[in-house]
């Protein structure tokens, strides 16, 4: 990907250059760091408010009972996991994470669940179990309640209604969980492995 960024950017400066206009790449390129820095503090504040609200909601017990709520789902979606195993658990409140749009927060969620299936894993470690790829598949997907990432930005841009996001984004996340989900079916039906 950084020999992609830096061949756009080589001919970004040699087209530039071509027409006598490199001074424009210049103020351009200095206008787009202004840009992010301004988008990055913007976002830096909301990002401390939602992760302040996750650390919140996670102390009050709200997410451990969210993730009691989508017990019966991710037991359902991962049959191979035993029902007592904490790997439910760490799924269900990445998961839980992902539903609220708190992405960053989901992150290290993620990862330790990622690492109970792990434990799970009786093959071969270098290879992903289909637990594992349906995580994967759902965390890559996201269903979102509260895109709370997108109303930033849409805030920092000076959006008329930042979060006329919220509908589109929870049919967009819904859709791509199921087609993601419908295909993990398939290949595992095609490929016969639990």
């Amino acid at each position: 990907m950084n020999a992609v960024w830096l061949v756009l950017i080589l001919m970004g400066v040699a087209v530039a250059g071509a027409r006598g206009e490199v001074g424009a790449v210049t103020e351009a390129a200095t206008a787009a760091a202004e840009g992010a820095i301004e988008t990055a503090f913007h976002l830096a504040g909301v990002m401390a408010l939602w992760l302040g609200l996750a650390r919140v909601a996670e102390e009050a017990g709200m997410m451990q009972g969210l993730a009691r709520l989508l017990g019966p789902l991710t037991r359902r979606l991962f049959p191979s996991v035993p029902r007592d195993h904490p790997a439910l658990g760490s799924m269900a409140m990445n998961l839980s994470a992902n539903l609220l749009g708190l992405g960053n927060a989901a992150t290290p969620l993620g990862l330790k669940a990622m690492q109970d299936l792990q434990s799970l894993n009786r093959g071969d470690p270098q290879t992903a179990t289909p637990a594992m790829i349906t995580f994967l598949v759902l965390n890559t997907s996201s269903v979102t309640l509260i895109p709370g990432t997108l109303i930033a930005l849409r805030a920092a841009h000076g959006s008329a209604n930042p979060g006329a996001i919220v509908v589109p984004s929870l049919v967009a996340t819904l859709l791509s969980a199921a087609a993601g989900l419908a295909t993990d079916a398939l290949c595992r039906r095609l490929w016969g492995r639990e």
